[in-house]
C-alpha cells in the first residue's frame, strides 16, 4: 500500500511545452523541451515534470483516445529566454498538495491515482488545479521497477 503524504509545494521558475496530443508522447515532447533548455543556455534545477490538464479519470481516457490530450511538460530552471509557439519560461505555482510516490513503470502508475483519489475523497479534499507528475529518475539510465513518480494533486 502507498502512503498519500500532504506537502507544501514552493512556486517555481520551469521552462515549459505544452501540445495536444496523446500521452504516451510525453517522452518525445519533454526531449523537445530539453532541445529548447539547453539551445537557450538554462540551467535545469531538477526533474522534469508532467502537468495533467485533464481533471478526472474519464476526461483522461476521452483526451488520450481522442488525441487532444492536453500535454504540458516542465523542467524547473534558472535563468530566462524568450518564448516561442507553446514554449516559454514561467513561474508555477505551487501550493498545498497531495502527494504519493509510484515505483514501477510509468504505465503502471494508474493503481496509485487510484490511491490517491480514494485519499482526496475519504478526507473531504476537493482537486484545485492540475495534477503533476514527477519524474525522479531518467528512464534511459533505470529499469522500469526502479523508475520512481512523484504524483500530486493541488488540495483545497
Amino acid at each position: 500500500m502507498k502512503n498519500v503524504a500532504v506537502v507544501d509545494v514552493l512556486d517555481q521558475k520551469v521552462a515549459g511545452l505544452r501540445r495536444n496530443g496523446r500521452y504516451e508522447e510525453i517522452g518525445s515532447v519533454l526531449m523537445e523541451l530539453y532541445r529548447f533548455v539547453s539551445e537557450k543556455g538554462l540551467l535545469i534545477t531538477g526533474p522534469p515534470a508532467f502537468i495533467c490538464h485533464e481533471q478526472t479519470h474519464e476526461e483522461v481516457r476521452e483526451a488520450d483516445s481522442a488525441g487532444t490530450a492536453d500535454i504540458e511538460v516542465v523542467f524547473p530552471v534558472e535563468g530566462d529566454a524568450a518564448g516561442e509557439s507553446g514554449i516559454g519560461v514561467y513561474e508555477l505555482a505551487g501550493g498545498t498538495m497531495a502527494r504519493i510516490i509510484h515505483m514501477g513503470a510509468y504505465r503502471d502508475c494508474g493503481e496509485a491515482y487510484e490511491e490517491l483519489f480514494a485519499w482526496i475523497a475519504a478526507n473531504h479534499k476537493t482537486i484545485a488545479g492540475p495534477l503533476r507528475e514527477v519524474y525522479v529518475n531518467n528512464p534511459a539510465e533505470t529499469p522500469e521497477d526502479d523508475l520512481v513518480t512523484w504524483i500530486y494533486a493541488p488540495i483545497a
